[in-house]
């Protein structure tokens, strides 16, 4: 495959005006920007407390997955200010308006420029669902081609190599066999590097001829530096492979490469708690370039000559962010963020600008341009899209708190505004479980909280930014561990005065669903209802019908399906639901492989035969994650009301 030479990048300027309802646009960051023109307001339950203030966190735009043209003339990104998220492209220039790219109707999910400046590559998710295809567009729209749509598997961008217009892409066939494809984007050339189980490409030298692999299941992974050049050659591929960071437990979750393929930075935890930045170069031991004892490396960006790195770390659930010039050494650290956490970080081509998507509990996600050049010129962050904060939303505080073996856990409390003693209460567990809670921004809580019921967001052990230690307290036969500690969330709630014991809720998304479910036939008279999203009922069908990477990655949280089978049933909540004593309202996406809508259907059928109130809500256009702000609308609003129906009732006495 022969890449075309890079094109001067062009500056981008606003498409010519089209005819009338062709193209969107979008307000600049200069104003509170508006609702989405075909997605109403909800309207105020009737004969139950107005959800306003909270209705407009429901139509809140977000800015996500920003990446900066090859010029920084301007900046593209995913939002769904029109109701489903699509390509948006904003200039950077001073009154320069931002535009929809038609990709079609399809929801997207991330975007990046072409070093040439010429193409974007646009990950796409048909129907909502999980399995993703990988199309290339003209910043302006045009020239829309698909590039890699494996039938029943997933694609994903990787990156692009910085040589002409190829794209490194990672390939699932609906089997779980994972691929390395480099494709050209103008000529459709493809050409596959690396193929195996729980495999994902990381990094490409500019020249092709080194990459940074990953291998194994989440939790557990490991990188290796792939030689291509011997294998083309007709090696046998694990004689082209050099293992990095060899027999240290823990993962190393991400990394980059110089351009010339001679430095592999990577970030990790092994050999240590907490995820590092290491450098390995070619021949010697790794390098421990940046780490620190109260805070995770979450992200590394490299800038594309490879003499910067952009480093975020997490600090209790906030953002902190260092610049450090590789070739010195030296570390800077950037002045805090107007957000409390960066969900996405890209250095420009030139290493001068970053993009950056963040938000807090008051601000949906939107994106910050940080200049890198720390020192007397630093300049700062300015927004370049976002719908700008909600000033009646509501701030999370910190708690920290033991569970009954002593170990330290911390939640998010939200507290609903206007009220004094304890107040109805929803605790809300996070997926994962090696996800974690963050202060950012969720238009459920601030209608839960409007609705006169506060949150309390944990993370229980299992979760992550605390360290691998931490994370891996949950493993297997120490899941029964974890749902402790949600009964001794319940134990700190009451502690602190904040929730009424009389008045829980106990709700989850993914892995907090699951969580939910256990929890609730394992402490039945602790709350009052619960609300399952997406979540494991059994572990036997989950396994069954997930899709085979998810189950093969699965297996060191949870146990192997055979070997495992004792432990994995007594963990399945299904087995027990005969305990559950609360009503329950079950949600989930029709086109969710990662949790098959199996697993709510038999809760459902469970639960309504044993006569216990089960509710549910199914969206058919969606799939793990509920991406469409009409959908959005419909969840949200649902839970809040449902919730407070079963909790503003008056306890019965006996």
């Amino acid at each position: 495959m022969t890449p075309r030479p890079a094109a001067d990048p062009p500056h981008l300027s606003p498409p010519a005006p089209g005819p009338a309802g062709g193209l969107a646009r979008l307000p600049t960051a200069a104003g509170p920007g508006g609702e989405p023109p075909h997605v109403a307001a909800p309207a105020r339950p009737a004969g139950g407390r107005p959800h306003l203030p909270a209705a407009e966190s429901l139509t809140a735009w977000s800015c996500l997955a920003p990446a900066l043209a090859p010029d920084n003339s301007a900046v593209a990104f995913i939002s769904d200010h029109d109701g489903s998220p699509r390509v948006w492209v904003r200039p950077l220039r001073d009154g320069a308006e931002a535009w929809a790219v038609d990709t079609g109707p399809q929801p997207a999910v991330d975007v990046s420029w072409a070093p040439t400046g010429t193409h974007l590559a646009v990950l796409v998710a048909p129907g909502g669902g999980e399995h993703t295809q990988v199309w290339t567009v003209q910043p302006h729209g045009g020239d829309l081609r698909l590039l890699s749509a494996p039938a029943g598997g997933s694609a994903g961008v990787v990156r692009w190599t910085g040589r002409g217009e190829t794209l490194l892409v990672t390939e699932t066939s609906a089997t779980g066999l994972a691929r390395a494809v480099l494709i050209d984007a103008v000529t459709g050339g493809r050409q596959v590097i690396a193929a195996g189980p729980l495999l994902r490409p990381v990094a490409i030298s500019r020249d092709h001829v080194t990459m940074l692999l990953r291998r194994g299941p989440r939790g557990r992974r490991r990188m290796f530096v792939a030689d291509l050049a011997a294998e083309a050659l007709g090696a046998h591929v694990p004689s082209g492979e050099r293992p990095l960071l060899p027999g240290l437990p823990g993962t190393t979750d991400d990394g980059a490469l110089s351009p010339d393929g001679r430095i592999a930075y990577l970030v990790s935890d092994a050999g240590r708690d907490r995820a590092a930045l290491l450098a390995v170069r070619q021949g010697a031991e790794a390098v421990v370039l940046a780490e620190r004892r109260d805070a995770e490396l979450d992200r590394l960006a490299l800038s594309a000559d490879g003499r910067r790195a952009l480093l975020v770390w997490n600090a209790h659930g906030r953002s902190e962010l260092d610049v450090m010039e590789l070739d010195s050494g030296e570390l800077h650290h950037l002045p805090p963020p107007p957000a409390a956490v960066i969900t996405s970080a890209r250095i420009g081509w030139d290493g001068t600008l970053a993009a950056l998507a963040a938000e807090s509990p008051q601000e949906p996600s939107h994106v910050l341009l940080c200049d890198l050049d720390a020192g007397d010129h630093w300049e700062g962050y300015r927004t370049a899209a976002g719908a700008g904060p909600l000033p009646t939303a509501a701030g999370a505080e910190l708690v920290r708190f033991r569970a009954r073996d002593g170990l330290e856990l911390a939640a998010w409390l939200y507290r609903p505004p206007l009220t004094r003693g304890p107040v109805p209460f929803a605790v809300f567990l996070h997926g994962g479980p090696e996800d974690q809670e963050r202060p950012t921004f969720n238009p459920l809580y601030q209608n839960l909280l409007a609705a006169g019921i506060g949150v309390f967001a944990p993370n229980v052990r299992g979760s992550g930014g605390y360290g691998r230690a931490f994370r891996q307290a949950d493993d297997r036969e120490l899941r029964f561990d974890a749902v402790n500690d949600v009964a001794d969330c319940v134990a700190e709630l009451v502690r602190l005065g904040a929730g009424d014991p009389s008045r829980l809720a106990c709700m989850g998304w993914s892995y907090g669903g699951y969580l939910t479910l256990a929890t609730l036939v394992t402490h039945p008279h602790l709350f009052r209802a619960g609300v399952t999203v997406s979540g494991i009922a059994d572990f036997a069908t989950f396994y069954a019908r997930a899709e085979p990477w998810i189950a093969a990655a699965a297996v060191g949280e949870y146990g192997h399906p055979d070997a495992d089978r004792e432990l994995l049933r007594a963990l399945s909540p299904l087995h027990s639901l005969d305990r559950l004593a609360v009503p329950l309202l079950v949600v989930h996406g029709a086109q969710d492989t990662n949790v098959p809508l199996y697993e709510a259907e038999q809760v459902i059928e469970a639960a309504t035969a044993l006569g216990v109130p089960c509710d549910h809500l199914v969206f058919q256009d969606e799939g793990h994650e509920i991406r469409r702000i009409g959908n959005r609308i419909s969840f949200v609003t649902r839970v809040a009301d449902w919730l407070a129906h079963r909790l503003r009732v008056p306890p019965r006495r006996p």
